[in-house]
């Protein structure tokens, strides 16, 4: 079980920080938490942490001059002022059940993040249930090589910022906003994009209406000064805020009354290059080095968000060609038996689908999808969802569930998908069996994705790639 939010606000946590000057971050392996670590670092705090098993992220949090401890140990918290956790934590967590009874501040990472971000006068956040961190990256390209030195805190690695976050100087905070277990209420946006709303996080979200709910309380943190960044082709989005107290501007390809909206567009290997409108009149020309439609989307919110930022047309063309993906966005791995590989960080059937469209696309022969699905929460819910998504490829190996949060409970198994999608699916019980699998079936011409939000990255563990 979970570790719930805090939700105590900005101005409560400035309180309870006032006479802190060390912190101790739970689960500070993680990407966010990482980030967040360092920034607290370096406002001149002793920082230190604890997660489970070294990683690379670990590593460089050490290099830089933080504490970090392998496992979780009550003793651990003792010398710290207050604790930062992850909502992944259990509440038996030894370390959080140590700094509560010693009455210690603790606080969640989004309630944390929303309380350090108020430092900026300008906080873009960045929602939606597919393509936040490729929107992130986009829009961090963007400022970047536009000289707004913004801070950037996203869900994934990008190589201008050599990592997932970056600390500037300028008076923009960029952010990845998520959704699950509502963690972006506590967050506080002056400019909020919404990409796009379906169902997704079936083990918190119930139903849409509690979905759309939350996208609009989201949105309503902008307030009578801030500006909602929304997608006009989504209907999902315009049933959310059709009672919004709140100002928006659209972005779409299909909707006429977009005011930022996509025309003549073309595609080339499944990249797209079209002409951005803005009220209907010539904005910039984009031609984008990443794949997919669902780009489109992504680089219209970045174009949008990155104007109303004051960045002008032609740097916000040029950062978009620029932009070459995320880690483990349809990240290039190198090429098996002339075979293209890719690694990406798709789970959701939508996600699936789209990503692999635009894959196939790139393709002069056929499309492999390595595929771990995350959560048996998800899998049991959208089990027919995915079957459909994944039958764009035409060969799937599935690798077992990667259970995240969650204990297997609910009867389901990556056999059970590879039975619903038919003959061209097959199930790997290791990923050294779904790396043997793939690399004797490719060939010259063939792109292969490897995709999941879990460790399915360690299929490329037993592949010799080349360049």
């Amino acid at each position: 079980m979970a570790t719930e939010n805090t939700h105590y606000g900005a101005s409560r946590i400035g309180d309870m920080m006032r006479n802190c000057s060390s912190v101790f971050f739970i689960g500070i392996g993680g990407i966010n938490m990482s980030s967040l670590a360092l920034l607290t670092h370096k406002q001149g705090k002793r920082v230190g942490g604890s997660d489970r098993v070294r990683t690379a992220l670990t590593e460089r949090l050490e290099a830089q001059g933080l504490c970090v401890v392998y496992g979780h140990e009550a003793s651990s918290v003792s010398s710290y002022d207050a604790v930062v956790y992850t909502v992944a934590i259990s509440p038996d967590n030894p370390e959080y059940a140590e700094a509560k009874r010693l009455g210690m501040p603790c606080i969640s990472r989004a309630d944390y993040m929303g309380y350090l971000m108020m430092a900026y006068p300008r906080r873009i956040g960045i929602s939606g249930m597919h393509g936040k961190s490729s929107c992130t990256s986009m829009c961090a390209q963007v400022m970047i090589e536009a000289g707004s030195d913004p801070t950037v805190l996203s869900g994934a690695e990008l190589s201008i910022m050599d990592g997932a976050y970056r600390i500037g100087n300028g008076d923009s905070f960029l952010f990845e906003a998520c959704e699950y277990m509502d963690s972006f209420l506590d967050f506080n946006p002056t400019v909020a994009v919404i990409l796009n709303i379906e169902m997704d996080h079936v083990d918190y979200f119930h139903s849409m209406a509690q979905i759309h709910s939350s996208f609009l309380r989201f949105a309503e943190k902008v307030g009578r000064e801030g500006l909602a960044v929304i997608n006009a082709d989504d209907g999902e989005i315009a049933s959310a805020l059709a009672h919004a107290d709140l100002t928006a501007v659209s972005f779409g390809v299909t909707s006429e009354q977009a005011d930022y909206r996509a025309v003549r567009l073309e595609a080339v290997r499944g990249r797209y290059a079209f002409d951005i409108v803005k009220h209907g009149k010539p904005f910039c020309h984009v031609a984008l080095s990443v794949s997919g439609q669902h780009q489109v989307y992504n680089a219209l919110a970045c174009a949008a968000a990155c104007d109303l930022c004051g960045i002008a047309p032609e740097d916000i063309a040029k950062g978009l060609s620029h932009y070459g993906g995320a880690r483990r966005r349809m990240e290039y791995r190198g090429k098996v038996r002339g075979a293209e590989l890719y690694e990406d960080y798709g789970h959701h059937p939508t996600e699936i689908a789209t990503t692999l469209k635009g894959a196939g696309a790139m393709a002069d022969g056929r499309l492999f999808c390595v595929f771990q699905p995350h959560t048996y929460s998800r899998t049991k819910a959208l089990l027919e969802d995915f079957a459909e998504a994944l039958s764009v490829a035409d060969r799937v190996i599935l690798t077992d569930i990667y259970a995240a949060r969650e204990t297997d409970t609910l009867g389901v198994s990556s056999a059970m998908l590879a039975q619903a999608i038919g003959e061209r699916a097959s199930y790997a019980s290791s990923m050294e069996q779904a790396a043997r699998m793939l690399q004797s079936e490719v060939r010259a011409g063939d792109v292969a994705v490897v995709m999941g939000a879990g460790d399915v990255y360690r299929v490329f563990d037993y592949i010799t790639t080349e360049k």
